[in-house]
């Protein structure tokens, strides 16, 4: 359970109607299975151990008998295994019957949950049989042993204290009132729905749909474990649709009409981080809700989950394509807001045959053709200087030209030198002064040629270079509005690759170009180029930028302490580079975000497009000057 990582289980047993010896052995099988792939939390159907589909057998007293009894054996079998088994069945009390779930731990019934909606439409006939649950009481025995019986029963962990389990049964997570909602605002952070919700056409889709929404509705770990094989096939057919759901994604489901265990792991942790950043989450409350303690000796949970090496980037390529066409339409319209609020004449975008800029001019082509106005309102300027290839500099002429922007040729070598000269800086000295000279010289160029024309100056730099401060202060730093300042480098290389795949047919010149630049490497050619070649590759210094990204998303997007983000960087990228490569790389994250913040506290204005973003005015308000020892001291306890 290291790092919040729990590791959950919902099965489905296979198992013959009323019969009840027959079903508890069934259900103990995948109790042991679970058990053995070190799950600690398991999710049984409604009803298991007599069939849901039972009928008027439910008023037999010799069915209720041999529920309990099942129930007796199975308590009896699993007292070695440290586990909460939530496992269905009928329960009678004060001269009723109620669809209940009763939560075990190590031979113990922690308590019984009984359901609260109960259906009578369609196929269901469940008033027929059953009574509505209550709220909590403290009085109950079942199987020879006290326990609490209600809906509104909470357990809580002591060993994990943010693990908190509360449970439904099927119809519940569909009535307009799930208790779900009431057990999560009490402090669930996981919740068990036992079910067995026979299949029609279509209706797999609106299941899962349902159960993570819910799990992004009450920001929590959601397990549906659904009745399957086995059950009567007079009317109905069930086909086991198992799903593990956590805040709105669904981590794992099963195989239609098949039974067994579906594994996954729940990051409790991840949860908490959410609920707390979430003004809207509310706190939990001193209410009547009954709370249940129980341990589970520490573990350290071998993860199976998927953990994507590019959190920013879909991995679908439909979805990937939509994404990217959803992102572009967002920057345009936050530039063309921008456009015509300020009346620019033009806006100006410094072209250098790189990533960055050419999708801040892509961006700025899209706004120009929303606000109806011709593409040569964009003013282009490329800018060489000692460090720009032919490379570089042709595709930036290129693509202005394809895109039929206004292009501007301004060589800042002579005036950079001049510069030089005047501060009495040393072209052979190759240090930040030499860098970050002409870079600022650039800035210069774009603002002065934006106050010529009466437009604005278009941001280039990305998110990436935000974060880690690879960019020069008052130079790539400043503009006066940064279409590409919430997009993340990886992004960055996907949104220009679907551009260029989108004119491969209409406009097959410009996609060639496209297509070039996404082969040059990453560079911002400040030093002198060596044969004509890029000398300076921005990875070579920094480190990956896929790295990069993905520390970004977990250390600022749910606030991971740095042992974590280490943990999952191993997990996503365990064939592409070693632990020390990882470690190596995440401290220098960590020490330039938080030295360069200062460049941040100052950001131009700039469109949010993803959820990730460090606008000082919006989603990261960070002081300059803090420091960065506690997140360093942590690394380096891990090498």
């Amino acid at each position: 359970m290291r790092d919040g990582f729990v590791k959950v289980a919902v099965g489905t047993p296979a198992i013959r109607v009323a019969d009840c010896r027959y079903n508890a052995e069934s259900c103990f099988t995948l109790m042991r299975e679970a058990y053995r792939q070190g799950v600690r939390v398991l999710c049984l159907p409604e009803l298991c151990l007599t069939g849901y589909t039972c009928g008027d057998l439910f008023l037999q007293d010799t069915l209720l008998d041999g529920a309990e009894e099942a129930l007796s054996t199975v308590l009896e079998a699993t007292r070695s295994l440290d586990m909460i088994a939530a496992v269905g069945l009928p329960v009678r009390r004060h001269n009723k019957l109620y669809n209940c779930a009763a939560v075990i731990h190590k031979g113990e019934i922690l308590g019984v949950v009984p359901k609260t909606h109960l259906p009578n439409y369609g196929e269901f006939y469940e008033k027929r049989w059953f009574t509505p649950g209550g709220p909590a009481d403290r009085l109950f025995t079942l199987c020879s042993q006290e326990t609490v019986f209600g809906t509104d029963v909470l357990f809580s962990c002591e060993t994990l204290p943010g693990l908190t389990i509360g449970v439904e049964l099927c119809e519940d997570l569909w009535a307009p009132q799930p208790p779900s909602v009431r057990l999560a605002q009490a402090g669930a952070t996981l919740i068990l729905n036992l079910s067995a919700s026979d299949e029609t056409v279509g209706k797999d889709v609106y299941r899962r749909s349902l159960v993570t929404g819910q799990s992004a509705r009450l920001v929590c770990g959601y397990l549906y474990a659904d009745a399957g094989e086995g059950e009567s096939t007079t009317d109905l057919v069930f086909a086991g649709h198992d799903l593990i759901a956590e805040n709105g994604v669904l981590l794992d489901e099963s195989r239609n009409f098949a039974s067994g265990l579906t594994v996954s792991e729940v990051d409790i942790n991840r949860l908490l981080s959410e609920r707390r950043r979430l003004s809207t989450f509310p706190a939990a409350p001193n209410d009547s809700t009954l709370r249940v303690s129980f341990d589970l000796a520490p573990s350290t949970t071998t993860l199976t989950r998927y953990v994507s090496p590019t959190p920013f980037v879909p991995e679908d390529a439909g979805d990937r394509a939509e994404r990217c066409d959803e992102i572009l339409k967002i920057a345009a319209m936050g530039l063309k807001k921008r456009i015509e609020h300020t009346r620019a004449a033009a806006v100006v975008v410094g072209l250098s045959g790189g990533l960055d800029s050419t999708l801040a001019i892509l961006i700025a082509a899209i706004a120009m053709r929303l606000l109806d106005r011709p593409a040569s309102d964009i003013i282009a300027v490329t800018m060489p200087c000692f460090g720009t290839t032919d490379r570089t500099r042709d595709n930036a002429v290129e693509l202005s030209r394809r895109l039929g922007a206004t292009l501007k040729r301004i060589d800042i070598g002579e005036a950079v030198k001049q510069h030089f000269r005047d501060i009495g800086q040393s072209m052979e000295t190759h240090d930040v002064t030499f860098e970050n000279g002409q870079a600022r010289e650039r800035t210069q160029v774009l603002m002065d040629i934006a106050n010529q024309v009466g437009g604005m100056v278009v941001g280039t730099g990305d998110l990436s270079e935000l974060a880690l401060g690879w960019a020069t202060y008052n130079g790539d730093h400043m503009s006066m509005y940064g279409v590409n300042a919430s997009i993340p480098k990886t992004l960055v290389r996907h949104l220009v690759s679907y551009v260029c795949g989108d004119k491969a047919e209409s406009e097959p010149e410009l996609s060639h170009v496209l297509a070039d630049i996404l082969d040059t490497p990453v560079s911002p050619e400040l030093l002198p180029a060596i044969n004509g070649q890029i000398s300076q590759k921005t990875e070579d210094l920094v480190g990956p930028y896929e790295l990069h990204d993905f520390f970004l998303y977990y250390a600022i997007r749910w606030a991971f302490p740095p042992r974590k983000v280490l943990r999952l960087a191993e997990h996503a990228f365990g064939r592409s580079y070693d632990r020390a490569t990882i470690l190596k790389w995440e401290k220098t994250f960590y020490r330039r975000f938080f030295n360069q913040q200062f460049k941040r506290s100052c950001l131009p204005d700039g469109p949010k497009v993803g959820s990730v973003t460090l606008s000082p005015r919006g989603d990261w308000r960070m002081p300059s000057d803090a420091v960065a020892v506690l997140w360093l001291e942590e690394l380096e306890a891990l090498e």
